[in-house]
């Protein structure tokens, strides 16, 4: 009996291996992904040369690093050409960016069988991602690969991995609906704004790590069909999350609750760089989104000089937006408000459950603040690291503007064709402004800065306060994938004590040594101060429930 029971043991687990290694080469045949074809690689023999120290040139493409510590880009041309010239031009900061990103994966999935498991998965989803690609915007990549870094071809080829690489903000967003991409975004104009010119500000909070958010590269784009334009990115990164063409567009994009869907479509930086690109007007920008099919929810807020206002485009996987106002001002947090997609029951849950309505209260309170809104008054804003009427909530909260997560923050006036950029840390460095109609004509012999220097707004004050100091210990600690073995409960709680994420990794840690009367204690420590969401109220309550039980 025993033998046979072993024997049957024996022939499921081989069968489970075979069906598992038989999914493993299905999901890596269907995600195979074939580069363009009529591509001209003897293009790829082109030489970077640096015309003086710092300054790096491929024929009229540049490339340099000002003082501010962001690095300045600009390109040219047809779609291959372009992406080529961006990769050589920035090919350390490709290959940096892809080790910091999947270095970042692997303290968030530490098993190595998960992890290959993972690839597995994604490369399935995305499997009918290039379908869904332009074929300018592939080429454009395709260029860009060529770049890219030997090292982590067990993933999958250089062009591959970056294509995939436009779709992980969707698939984060989508699969995990992770509070890490929590942005805000506002727009004041004619009467409420200063000289009656269009305002737009917006903290972008993608946070995948310090080191990803390390190197902020500022593009200038002047493609041979569409605009010319600019937009805030990174290495190896083709898509617009944050950016403003030579017409006075600008686009910005903040994630929505989105349901998990099956398989992948249209990356969403790939929809707002379309927009960027050939958009002069928000009828444009509508038109565009309308025709593109998304696989995540996102809200796009256009600004456009033509119009002379700004609204917000609300897409989901199924349907369509525009949220305009009459008011001269409009807000844009995590959630829908237009009468089409405003009133679903997912997006009615994350009203309920989320940071988005307080964040965006938050703002509707400061802008009431100001008789009229200036491109100074928008960066405090940015900046606000106060509760609704003031409070002190506990520094990072997702409930406040300023989470201290933002990858950057950006300020436009389109009408001037003016973008200020924030620069390191977060949105509390200088923000530095470029005129983006100045930076398309340059092409430069010397490695000046090319930034307007008499527009820059200083350094938050913040920085030099103790509280910062004290948070940055904090800071340590914050998000799961933050090693915690040598945590102190009372150091955490003293560094951020109006915090009530300080209280939950304190329950947490008591948790870990059974001090349960320690940890019921501060968990109800935590639920006194201000929480930014449903699911960590309850997840406190229910520790706090299990506490009380093991000490009957």
């Amino acid at each position: 009996m025993r033998d046979r029971m072993l024997r049957t043991i024996l022939w499921m687990l081989g069968v489970l291996t075979v069906v598992i290694v038989l999914v493993m080469i299905y999901a890596r045949a269907v995600s195979n992904v074939s580069p363009p074809e009529g591509i001209n690689l003897a293009d790829t023999a082109a030489v970077v040369k640096e015309a003086v120290p710092g300054l790096r040139r491929l024929g009229n493409n540049w490339f340099r690093h000002s003082e501010s510590g962001l690095y300045e880009l600009y390109v040219e041309g047809e779609p291959f050409e372009r992406g080529l010239a961006n990769g050589k031009l920035t090919r350390s900061l490709v290959q940096y960016q892809e080790e910091a990103f999947t270095s970042q994966i692997g303290r968030l999935v530490p098993n190595g069988f998960y992890r290959g498991m993972l690839k597995y998965f994604i490369g399935w989803f995305n499997r009918d991602l290039p379908n869904y690609v332009i074929d300018e915007y592939k080429d454009e990549i395709y260029g860009v690969s060529q770049s890219a870094s030997h090292a982590f071809d067990d993933i999958g080829t250089p062009y591959e991995r970056i294509l995939n690489y436009h779709a992980a903000h969707d698939i984060g967003h989508a699969l995990q609906n992770m509070s890490l991409v929590g942005c805000t975004s506002f727009a004041t104009w004619n009467e409420r704004s200063r000289d009656s010119t269009l305002i737009i500000g917006r903290n972008f909070d993608f946070y995948v790590g310090d080191d990803f958010a390390r190197d902020k590269i500022i593009a200038f784009y002047k493609p041979a069909d569409g605009f010319g334009f600019m937009m805030v990115t990174f290495g190896g990164m083709t898509g617009v999350v944050s950016g403003m063409n030579d017409q006075g567009l600008t686009v910005t994009i903040n994630a929505a609750k989105s349901d998990i869907p099956s398989a992948s479509a249209t990356p969403v930086s790939l929809v707002a760089r379309e927009i960027l690109q050939y958009a002069s007007t928000i009828k444009e920008a509508y038109a565009i989104a309308e025709k593109r099919q998304m696989f995540v929810a996102e809200s796009f807020l256009i600004g456009s000089a033509k119009d002379k206002k700004a609204a917000i485009i609300e897409k989901s996987i199924d349907g369509i937006d525009l949220v305009e106002s009459t008011f001269g001002q409009i807000i844009s947090t995590n959630h829908f408000r237009g009468t089409k997609l405003g009133g679903t029951e997912l997006n009615q849950e994350h009203i309920r459950t989320s940071a988005s309505p307080y964040r965006y209260a938050r703002v509707a309170e400061l802008l009431a603040g100001v008789d009229k809104n200036s491109v100074e008054q928008t960066a405090a804003i940015l900046r606000d690291q106060k509760g609704l009427e003031g409070a002190d909530i506990g520094l990072g909260n997702e409930k406040l503007i300023n989470q201290m997560v933002a990858h950057h923050a950006v300020i436009f006036e389109p009408e001037k064709r003016l973008v200020w950029v924030s620069t390191s840390p977060w949105q509390l460095g200088k923000f530095v402004c470029y005129d983006l109609t100045k930076v398309l004509a340059l092409q430069p012999t010397t490695n000046d800065e090319i930034y307007e220097s008499e527009r820059t707004i200083a350094a938050d004050p913040f920085l030099r306060a103790p509280e910062y100091r004290s948070y940055l210990k904090f800071h340590a600690y914050r998000f799961p994938f933050a090693p915690r073995t040598d945590l102190n409960p009372d150091s955490i709680v003293a560094w951020n004590p109006r915090s009530y994420h300080s209280y939950m990794l304190a329950g947490d840690y008591y948790l870990g040594t059974k001090e349960w009367a320690r940890a019921a204690e501060v968990f109800s420590k935590g639920l006194e101060q201000e929480v930014a969401t449903i699911q960590e109220r309850e997840y406190m309550e229910r520790q706090i429930a299990v506490c009380k039980e093991q000490m009957q």
